[in-house]
């Protein structure tokens, strides 16, 4: 063979041996990219909606002696599993003095308010397990609703209040983006002196009762449940806007917006844990 011959001629072969590295380059790549994606949905779907956050608040307030706190929203239950689990283990650690349901304790996937009940029959603080309504229960309220939360061993409020001490007024709101609240009958009843707390789901209800109570614990927003890093969430339902998660102030009121248990609409979460909220309010 001649040394003309293209076949033996470097030259003709540099290009070939280019391509060759830009295919191998290039495949590389698009492997890096699926083993990310598939890292990133393995997070999203096995990881993070079990990694529980616990917060942890100190509030100075009009009370006499220090009380204990634990917020738990958006349960979107299907029962006791690894996520139920968590919150127990973390309610049993933090022994709170009264435990807050702020609604949606219903399941999108396969929930019943035999599961919901199962799971509040576990919940116990000295003074008391309360709940209030979220959009999921005013889709579907249970038959015969307070004798249901009853033999639940929890107390509901809907547009209603109770002394459950002598200087803490709690006071719950039916949903605001489903239902009918009404925080005047919520608050009657309570002594002047007392430190008010109003539960409520749907934050953006904030606006119509700041200024009437010392602290308002909401949910609903799942704290944007899907997030990517540095930006608003992409979506929330409806009730939400402009609140996302943690802490806001108005008229001398401060409201908790927390991030919840459960899922909604898709069963994942992303940069965006689970959370238990827990207040100590001090004198």
């Amino acid at each position: 063979m001649s040394s003309a011959d293209p076949r033996s001629n470097p030259a003709a072969d540099a290009p070939r041996a280019s391509l060759s590295r830009k295919t191998r380059g290039s495949g590389n790549a698009l492997l890096l990219m699926l083993a990310i994606v598939i890292g990133l949905g393995v997070d999203a779907r096995l990881i993070e909606p079990y990694r529980l956050e616990v917060t942890h608040h100190d509030l100075a307030g009009g009370v006499k002696s220090p009380i204990k706190i634990a917020q738990v929203s958006d349960f979107h239950t299907s029962g006791i599993g690894r996520r139920e689990r968590n919150v127990f283990e973390v309610l049993n650690e933090e022994k709170p003095d009264l435990i807050a349901v702020t609604g949606d304790s219903l399941g999108e996937w396969g929930g019943s308010y035999a599961k919901v009940q199962v799971v509040l029959e576990q919940l116990h603080a000295p003074l008391g397990v309360w709940v209030v309504r979220g959009n999921f229960e005013n889709w579907k309220l249970p038959p015969h609703e307070r004798t249901f939360y009853a033999n639940s061993g929890v107390h509901l409020l809907v547009n209603s209040g109770a002394l459950v001490r002598d200087d803490i007024w709690l006071a719950g709101l039916d949903d605001p983006s489903s239902g009918h609240p009404n925080p005047d009958a919520a608050l009657t009843g309570a002594p002047p002196g007392a430190y008010k707390i109003l539960l409520f789901h749907a934050p953006n209800y904030f606006g119509q009762v700041a200024g009437r109570e010392d602290l308002c614990l909401t949910g609903h927003t799942h704290g944007g449940q899907v997030r990517v890093p540095f930006l608003p969430p992409l979506w929330m339902p409806k009730g939400c806007w402009p609140y996302v998660e943690g802490w806001y102030e108005a008229a001398g009121t401060k409201m908790y917006v927390n991030r919840g248990i459960g899922m909604s609409i898709l069963p994942i979460r992303f940069d965006c844990r689970p959370e238990v909220a827990i207040f100590t309010i001090h004198p």
